[in-house]
């Protein structure tokens, strides 16, 4: 399983309703075609930062400017690539701004940057392959 973790501009209950309204009747998690697993996340009731590096979450703290309070996070099946489902739930999540990150880089990425295909240190956003060859690991995602 891979995963992106999106934090939003706005409200969790904006974001949830959005997801209800694009993927009605599956919450808890919400999918999207049996490849995407969706849901929220919090530091108080979840797992949010549990098993971030704390110089990761100073860089997410320094891109937006404050300490987000909750996250979607976006679980992709290894069954699948996942890049253009993965990037249309970010097109949808961060319709108003906010930003995500993946497993691949330590930076958060802005819509604009993921939908561009902005390289930075010779990644994309998501890029799982560029990552397992830059890495040498050959056969995994």
């Amino acid at each position: 399983m891979r995963t992106v973790v999106v934090f939003p501009t706005g409200e969790r209950a904006e974001t949830v309703a959005s997801l209800d309204r694009h993927l009605p009747e599956r919450r808890h998690p919400w999918t999207l075609d049996g490849t995407l697993y969706i849901d929220t996340d919090d530091e108080q009731t979840g797992c949010l930062f549990s098993d971030w590096d704390p110089e990761d979450v100073a860089i997410l703290e320094a891109a937006i400017g404050h300490r987000p309070t909750w996250a979607v996070q976006i679980d992709v099946s290894g069954r699948i690539d996942g890049t253009a489902e993965v990037h249309q739930m970010i097109a949808l999540l961060l319709e108003h701004g906010g930003v995500a990150t993946d497993d691949y880089t330590p930076r958060p990425w802005t819509l604009p940057e993921i939908l561009s295909g902005t390289v930075i240190d010779g990644l994309l956003f998501f890029d799982f392959r560029g990552y397992h060859e830059l890495n040498h690991e050959h056969g995994r995602s």
